[in-house]
């Protein structure tokens, strides 16, 4: 007799296992770090505090951190609609850099619009700009079956070389050493909750991801995506448009993208500046992962990323290393994807009768 070790995969993944999962592996991934930490010669338990008291728990930290989450949220929203149908849209940094940079021809070339008229044309020529990236790598898809990823992941090295292009170039602010356009008019920023300092554009996130919820549990085009995504042979046997649906995944996909653009622009930064999208693109593909593909929890994990990343700042008045706070980034993406699989998956001992 001898044991034979396989793997299941489990009929049903409950919430309270995937969120005790999740929990339980970030916590081995902050465990794990921290002896890390301690090795190079720092007490983890202080840089622990030190960034959870100065980031994610005063004010002004908090404030930080949802400001820098808005173009990780955009960008997480639109790479998660394409995963749910089995699209892989690794474009989602150019798109963030051509949805700033129609939302620069606006405000630098076109009329002057401004109040509420002039902030949605702003957000709808960014919208346009990322849908426009993303319908380059759309249809070649659709029509001749042309792999995505590699189409949308060379239109980023294009869209971001026209964009250091512009800002270096034609459209450098007059007197700066930095590649950086003039500021946005005041009357096209976008306003601050009040007086908290937090961007309303906070609240354009969480509409987008609640009109995408909808649009997954109670519109047609919702469940053709989520038919596409379990089988598509089953899906054009039902009579649905796959070259159509395809299309409108990526190019939604890269409007949401290209809105990263109208947050960062408009709202934070009120320029247009060289290094604007900051892997943002790269780091939403993270995100999309780690929320399962659900727009709501995208909004929470986009925060909680935007924190970690600017936990590095914190941690140098220690006198730690910025490539702790990136490693912390990493190890918690690795642990969750590990917890991720063990929620899919659990381990059966077989026993075999030798004859």
């Amino acid at each position: 007799m001898k044991n034979k070790i396989r793997l299941e995969k489990r009929e049903n993944v409950g919430m309270l296992r995937i969120v005790l999962t999740s929990i339980l592996f970030t916590i081995l991934a902050f465990a794990f770090c921290g002896i890390i930490i301690a090795f190079v010669g720092f007490n983890p338990l202080q840089v622990y505090s030190k960034m959870l008291t100065k980031v994610f728990l005063s004010g002004k930290g908090i404030r930080k951190m949802i400001n820098a989450s808005l173009p990780l949220m955009f960008c997480g929203l639109g790479v998660a609609l394409t995963f749910k149908m089995n699209l892989n849209n690794i474009g989602a940094e150019g798109q963030y850099a051509m949805g700033a940079i129609f939302g620069g021809v606006f405000v630098l070339f076109g009329p002057k619009v401004e109040g509420i008229a002039g902030s949605i044309i702003l957000a709808v020529c960014c919208f346009l700009g990322g849908a426009f990236w993303a319908l380059l790598a759309a249809i070649p898809k659709a029509y001749w079956d042309v792999n995505e990823s590699i189409t949308t992941l060379m239109l980023n090295y294009i869209a971001l070389i026209i964009l250091s292009y512009l800002v270096l170039g034609p459209w450098k602010m007059p007197g700066q050493n930095v590649g950086q356009t003039k500021r946005i008019p005041s009357g096209l920023e976008i306003p601050e909750l009040g007086e908290s300092g937090i961007s309303a554009g906070i609240i354009l996130g969480l509409i987008a991801a609640v009109l995408i919820f909808l649009a997954y549990k109670y519109t047609t085009d919702g469940y053709q995506l989520s038919v596409i995504r379990s089988s598509i042979n089953s899906a054009r046997y039902a009579g649905i448009n796959i070259k159509k649906n395809i299309i409108l995944a990526l190019v939604i996909s890269g409007g949401l993208a290209g809105l990263a653009g109208y947050v960062q622009y408009a709202g934070v930064t009120h320029r247009i500046i060289e290094q604007m999208p900051n892997n943002a693109g790269y780091t939403g593909i993270v995100i999309a992962y780690l929320s399962r593909l659900n727009p709501l929890v995208v909004v929470i994990v986009s925060i909680l990323f935007a924190g970690l990343q600017n936990s590095s700042a914190t941690v140098q008045i220690l006198g730690v290393p910025t490539q702790i706070a990136t490693m912390i980034q990493g190890a918690v993406m690795i642990f969750v994807i590990a917890g991720d699989f063990f929620q899919r998956y659990k381990i059966v001992r077989n026993q075999e009768v030798k004859a």
